[in-house]
């Protein structure tokens, strides 16, 4: 279970379906960059809200009522 971004927070572009392969692809070794190329995220908005996406469910997990 993750938390990914679904919009861009400052243009609305739909992300989450980028997402997944975006990690997917950065965890194997390729560049970031030429992933966001490849996926078509141009905007430097969305490319921040990819780059700086931070998966914090586990964390989030620990605190249970």
């Amino acid at each position: 279970m993750s938390t990914r971004p679904i919009r861009c927070i400052t243009c609305g572009k739909l992300l989450a379906d980028k997402y997944e392969e975006f990690e997917e692809r950065v965890k194997k070794g390729e560049e970031p960059k030429r992933v966001l190329d490849e996926l078509g995220i141009k905007r430097y908005c969305c490319r921040s809200v990819m780059l700086t996406s931070v998966d914090v469910m586990d964390e989030i997990a620990k605190f249970k009522k």
